[in-house]
């Protein structure tokens, strides 16, 4: 009898250590459930940027002053008959 009780208790503390520290026990869930919630930070922030890109793309294609604002803007394209004036940024 005395046997068969420290059977079951060592196999009960298997079955325990297990449960708590296995692969797949409460020690990796919450470690999971850790990784699971950045990643879907990372979702949100990602979708949200695709937004704000398919908008600037649907805008570009469907009118020309944006496309032609943004040439001025970021690559200093200047139209047939403009003067260009480069004013420097000065830091003192």
């Amino acid at each position: 009898m005395k046997k068969l009780v420290i059977i079951c208790l060592g196999v009960m503390l298997w079955l325990q250590y297990g449960l708590w520290f296995g692969q797949s026990g409460h020690f990796a869930q919450q470690r999971m459930q850790g990784q699971l919630h950045q990643h879907q930070q990372r979702v949100a922030v990602l979708r949200h940027r695709n937004k704000i890109l398919t908008a600037e793309v649907v805008a570009l294609k469907s009118d020309h002053s944006v496309l032609e604002a943004r040439a001025r803007r970021d690559l200093g394209m200047v139209k047939t008959g403009e003067v260009f004036y480069l004013i420097p940024d000065f830091e003192l």
